[in-house]
């Protein structure tokens, strides 16, 4: 959004929480489902998340873009992948949980938007069904000059080339993600384990059964998270895209922090851009709808220091040469 000055794909994340809300609204209306209200840490919420967004730049993905990538055998992406992980088990219940816990004690409020604004839940999907509609339409309205980008040629027939080829746009893109997120909540308590899609503590519940053993800690979420990985593999090698890369020193070191700074951002929030930006604004909470905002700050102003000001620099430095080349 902030580098790129494109809209489309916070869009595409607009259809797929709208899909999911829909869809929790009519499973919630006909009680196939219950959505506990809770209570959210104001302060925890902003400054994880803005952490969050931060890491999200630095190690060149969200956590479920560092599943998926590590899968496609990025060695950047292993490392935030394991340091995420690591990091949110040593948040959630290790040295740095009193950190966590002081941030977040003094703020605790209400989170149910239905509850603090006298909205009905119903009535805040429809406007949240409304602003989408106005948004996707006026895009796809949009009559600006498109340049034409060079395809190339179609390597795969069939299924195969539905399946790891063929590139679908964003907005039918987000559907499936807002189909496949609203599946997860009935398949998810069918198992016991009442909530939607989340990536953060399925990691660190995975870290803790490696360390511990204990099947405990084994859920739907870990299996899901696994999902991911084995799934982003095999599209890799259908696609005969998957190739071990390895970056340079800087991607490992922006890598690492980045790592570090998701796990315990995600952890103090409560959520990363899954539980929190697709999942808990679907559900109309104040938490998801804060988180995402905060998210989005921090992605702003990192990509400023990693992207924006070094363009700024050399398109100076560029200035500058042709101005002397000019005077001489």
């Amino acid at each position: 959004m902030y580098v790129q000055k494109n809209n489309k794909m916070f869009y595409a994340l607009l259809i797929a929480i709208t899909v999911q809300s829909i869809g929790l609204l009519i499973l919630t209306t006909t009680g196939i489902l219950q959505i506990p209200a809770h209570s959210f840490p104001i302060l925890g919420t902003v400054i994880g998340s803005f952490i969050f967004g931060i890491g999200i730049v630095l190690a060149g993905g969200c956590a479920t873009g560092t599943w998926y990538r590590a899968g496609e055998g990025l060695i950047g992406s292993w490392i935030a992948l394991v340091l995420y992980a690591v990091t949110a088990a040593i948040t959630k219940t290790g040295i740095l949980k009193p950190v966590m816990d002081k941030i977040n004690q003094p703020t605790n409020v209400n989170s149910d938007m239905s509850q603090t604004t006298g909205i009905p839940f119903w009535g805040l999907v429809v406007i949240l069904t409304i602003i989408t509609i106005f948004l996707v339409v006026r895009t796809l309205n949009n009559k600006k000059v498109r340049v034409a980008v060079p395809k190339l040629k179609q390597r795969y027939t069939g299924i195969r080339y539905y399946l790891f080829e063929k590139r679908y746009h964003p907005f039918i893109a987000a559907i499936a993600i807002g189909l496949i997120a609203l599946l997860a909540w009935p398949m998810s308590a069918s198992t016991g384990r009442n909530d939607g899609l989340g990536i953060t503590t399925p990691s660190a519940n995975l870290v803790h059964f490696l360390i511990t053993g204990e099947t405990k800690f084994i859920d739907w979420g870990v299996f899901l998270v696994l999902g991911i990985f084995i799934g982003s593999y095999i599209a890799a090698r259908g696609a005969r895209e998957f190739k071990w890369r390895l970056p340079d020193k800087i991607t490992i070191r922006n890598s690492a922090i980045g790592g570090i700074c998701m796990g315990f951002g995600a952890s103090v929030a409560g959520g990363c851009s899954i539980g929190n930006g697709l999942v808990e604004t679907a559900t109309m909470t104040w938490q998801g709808w804060i988180a995402l905002a905060s998210m989005i700050v921090g992605v702003w102003t990192m990509s400023h220091f990693i992207f924006v000001r070094p363009m700024k620099k050399v398109q100076q430095q560029s200035a500058k040469v042709q101005q002397q080349t000019q005077i001489v």
